[in-house]
């Protein structure tokens, strides 16, 4: 049918204006064909002999809006015409057989294809430009695996525009860095330098290898910068100070609702860092309060002394500009890319929700030996059980499992998994516990908790880490009906408000001296828990660590941050073993008032030298330790102290693989690395150590309990071990026994290749699959950074401090690790198959090498539920159906829920599910 013009103008309708069909309502339509559609209509207007008038009145323009849009649609075109020719050359074809789709001459092929090659040449030179700004500036940067995805530019022109550079003069890198967290595995660090740096200058100064904070959002053609923080005025910053209630609220930074500038983003608190007249920062707990001060839009909580100075109760900024606060933040947006609070969350860029109220409830809810060591061994065993027994049921469903490149990743990875509980010791949640962020409610009682999520009225305990012993545990009631509270915080059914808890300021102290800039604790039910507290020790009443301050022109040496850690660890494992051992209350108590003089002796410059004396802590040490400066004596202390060894490594499949095919045990070798012993020497007044010519072997420290196939090896000779040691130093053998047992059923298994046909008929799935793998490898880099960081930092620690005891030596590279990681941003992201994508991995679309990649990025209980096969997959009773929808209506976790039935999670999901 012929339309006519009257037809044809009433279904478009008045462009963007007016009209049922309005402008680019095709939706999901490409936008070749949304552009062609303009401009072929505004051509069929011009034929039927329209003005340029009239056409620009049927769209709803004027003449020059008209103009402007038929050149933008133009362009439009001709960038979906380029995109589409260059993708069908990557596919190979040819450029005649591009023609015939496109139903163009090869001519105008030829001529996309020069445009597109100026195009990449462009992008090319734009990425160099990029990286020669960011070596200029920052002299190394990280240039390996991954970097192109948090760049998101192709890889192949990522390299391309680094040998423009090399080039130029500038100069890469390979470095191997030791893992802090691994010590027998190496990261590669692949570095771009400044011209004329060598390579011993980069070991050398490894710790200043930045990462490009930079991105593209059209594949190299251009880039976005780093944007600094935003600055707050100090004239509308009012702080609290001792005396004035300040002490009250220590970190807690109340923040004036409605104010744009300073809104937290989408909740009602947050852990942020906030930059102060450009040179000084808070850090706290950000949380919205009214009633502020007149003219103060921020009010900070501290418990220091007012000095009449307003910056004194704040921190200097970092001297690094891409990082001020010293860790990594992310910075609250106006939806355009445009920051436009004062508000940095503490956390990652990458990671949605960090820093914010909602994150801290998903927080490891697991128990510390640290903890439950100190409670009756009837509860220790109870939760160690648990925590064997859902080992069990795991390994059972994995068996189960019918893929066999899946079935032998789990395996090996529950085979380490269950290797490193071993060690670490840690037993499973009692039922409903939580991770808390602790907000204060000045009109709580001393003895209540607002905690939303759980039952008013209900006992609870709250557990801080470190704590002295059962004392330090305040057992509280819910209060769920204070006003304050549920103003600040919100309810459970409220987001947010669901991982935080208010309690009054004396519950803080009680917790090992806690304050409200971010301190966590666990939340405990003690309904059927038989958790053991016990009064506050009257000794520690009213101790105040400041009275060991050092006057001003004192010539005694300050603490170091070093020796903090030192001493930290060494008072931390006395009083574990003091605890252990029944040592009295007052014992305890001299240990513990030691402990708060450490803690705070850098910070505060006191005489902890003097508190030791003071305290007797050398005669508690021969007491309980065996000697004035010896060290950790029971199993819990000792478990996780490092010992000497020639480094090692797994042993190479040329001499027999890493695996015993007969016990499952991993095969360690000496690498037969040597150094040039030294000894110490005194020289000029200056103590140093000195070659002695003599070759020894290369040692490394190792945690001593993973060093050990038997947990009793831990003990020392002579010591008679407590109950509650026999109890872990069994449960950590029986725990390595199961990871051998899965490594051995492991080691047989061979993967499936994959089959062309596979791959064609899943091809969206299998280019879905790589789509997410990108994604989740562009956390390597970050990686990287965090291990190069915390090898350094960790090195130094050791250098400063030569003699450190092993125990701390291990926490310091878990705390080195930990805090680079924060600083870097580095974050796994998850991959999640879906059911489709994961029919074309059983079908065989994927090889065994992108399968086992996959794997090592996957969530491996989604993986788990995906591999069961469906004949396998238990049913819930009707019962337990009911008893598990219940549970779930009354807030307990999938996990906690599959605890109390006995069931494996996957069980319970699949059963929920139905």
């Amino acid at each position: 049918m012929i339309r006519t013009e009257e037809e044809h103008l009433a279904h478009i309708g008045v462009v963007r204006r007016s009209g049922r069909y309005p402008w680019g309502s095709g939706g999901n339509a490409p936008a070749a064909t949304r552009n062609r559609d303009f401009l072929q209509t505004r051509k069929w207007l011009q034929d039927q002999g329209l003005s340029q008038k009239e056409i620009a009145d049927a769209f709803g323009y004027t003449i020059k809006e008209l103009r402007a849009h038929v050149s933008i649609e133009g362009e439009k075109k001709k960038e979906a015409e380029y995109n589409q020719v260059r993708l069908m050359k990557e596919k190979g074809m040819s450029t005649s057989a591009i023609g015939r789709e496109m139903g163009r001459n090869e001519s105008s092929i030829r001529a996309i294809l020069a445009r597109a090659e100026r195009d990449k040449k462009d992008a090319i030179q734009s990425t160099a430009s990029m990286l020669r700004k960011e070596v200029d500036k920052k002299e190394m940067v990280h240039i390996g695996l991954g970097v192109e995805h948090q760049l998101a530019v192709p890889r192949n022109r990522f390299e391309t525009a680094i040998e423009v550079l090399k080039i130029e003069g500038y100069t890469t890198h390979k470095l191997f860095v030791p893992q802090v967290n691994l010590p027998d595995k190496f990261t590669q660090v692949l570095v771009l330098a400044k011209p004329g740096i060598t390579t011993e200058h980069v070991k050398a100064n490894k710790g200043k290898i930045k990462q490009i904070q930079q991105r593209s959002e059209d594949y190299g053609r251009s880039y976005v910068d780093f944007q600094p923080p935003l600055s707050i005025s100090s004239r509308r910053v009012d702080i609290n100070y001792k005396g004035q209630g300040g002490e009250k609220a220590d970190g807690a930074i109340y923040v004036r609702p409605g104010v744009p500038d300073v809104r937290i983003g989408e909740k009602q608190y947050g852990q942020v860092r906030i930059v102060v007249d450009g040179t000084h920062y808070l850090k706290g707990m950000a949380i919205y309060k009214e009633d502020l001060p007149p003219g103060k839009d921020l009010v900070f909580n501290t418990k220091k002394e007012d000095t009449g100075r307003k910056k004194d109760a704040m921190k200097l900024l970092e001297e690094d500009p891409e990082l001020p606060f010293g860790s990594i933040v992310r910075q609250v947006h106006d939806g355009k890319g445009k920051v436009d609070s004062v508000m940095n969350l503490v956390g990652s860029p990458t990671k949605e929700g960090s820093g914010e109220a909602g994150q801290w409830d998903a927080w490891s809810r697991t128990l510390s030996s640290q903890f439950l060591s100190k409670q009756k061994p009837e509860l220790a065993k109870q939760q160690l059980d648990i925590t064997y027994d859902r080992r069990k049921r795991e390994l059972a469903e994995i068996n189960s499992l019918t893929n066999p490149t899946v079935k032998k990743d789990l395996l090996n990875k529950f085979a380490d998994s269950v290797d490193a509980e071993a060690v670490h010791l840690a037993a499973a949640a009692i039922p409903r516990t939580a991770t808390k962020v602790l907000i204060p409610i000045p009109s709580m009682k001393p003895t209540e908790v607002y905690a939303p999520t759980f039952n008013n009225g209900e006992r609870v305990v709250l557990v801080r880490h470190p704590h002295g012993g059962t004392f330090e545990i305040p057992q509280l009631v819910v209060n769920n009906r204070n006003r304050e509270a549920k103003k600040i915080i919100g309810t459970a059914a409220e987001q947010p408000g669901h991982d935080a808890i208010g309690i009054h300021h004396k519950v803080a102290e009680r917790l090992s001296g806690a304050d409200f800039d971010g301190d966590t604790v666990l939340i405990i039910p003690t309904r059927g828990a038989r958790i053991q507290t016990s009064d506050p020790l009257k000794d520690l009443q009213n101790f105040d660590p400041m009275s060991y301050r050092l006057p001003k022109d004192s010539p005694i040496k300050r603490m170091t941050s070093v020796v903090k850690g030192q001493e930290m660890g060494n008072v931390s494992n006395l009083i574990t073993d003091m605890t252990l051992q029944g040592a009295s209350h007052d014992e305890i108590a001299r240990a513990i008032k030691h402990s708060m003089v450490v803690i705070d002796a850098q910070n505060h410059e006191l005489n902890w030298k003097l508190s030791e004396k003071d305290h007797g802590i050398p005669g508690l040490k021969e007491k309980y330790q065996g000697g004035p400066r010896a060290g950790a004596r029971t199993f819990i202390s000792r478990a996780g102290g490092e010992v000497h060894l020639p480094i090692r490594e797994l042993r190479p499949a040329s001499k027999g693989g890493p695996v015993d095919p007969v016990t499952g045990k991993k095969v360690w070798v000496e690498t037969g690395k040597m150094k040039e012993k030294r000894v110490p020497r005194t020289i000029d007044g200056r103590k140093i150590r000195v070659p002695t010519g003599k070759m020894v072997p290369k040692t490394r420290k190792y945690e001593r309990l993973a060093v050990e196939d038997d947990a009793y090896k831990v003990f020392l000779p002579n010591y008679t071990p407590q109950p509650i040691e026999i109890l872990y130093a069994d449960h950590s053998n029986r725990l390595k026994a199961m990871a051998n047992g899965a490594r051995k059923s492991a080691l047989p298994i061979k993967g499936e290749k994959a089959t062309p046909s596979a791959k064609k008929v899943y091809a969206k799935e299998v280019e879905s699959l790589n789509a997410k793998l990108r994604n989740a490898e562009r956390n390597a880099p970050y990686e990287r950074q965090a291990q190069t960081i915390a090898s350094v930092a960790v090195s130094q620690r050791r250098q400063a401090n030569p003699n450190i005891e092993q125990a701390e030596y291990k926490k310091i590279k878990t705390q080195e690790l930990n805090k680079a990681r924060h600083r870097t941003g580095a974050h796994k992201h998850r991959i999640a198959i879906t059911q489709s994508e994961w029919d074309a991995i059983q079908a065989g679309a994927m090889s065994k090498t992108k399968l086992e990649d996959i794997l090592k990025n996957a969530d491996t209980e989604s993986v788990k539920q995906l591999a069961m096969p469906k004949s396998a997959k238990p049913v819930l009773s009707s019962g337990m159906l009911r008893t598990a929808k219940g549970m779930a209506d009354r807030g307990f976790t999938q996990a906690e829920i599959a605890d109390r039935l006995g069931i494996g999670l996957t069980t319970l999901k699949v059963g929920l599910s139905e």
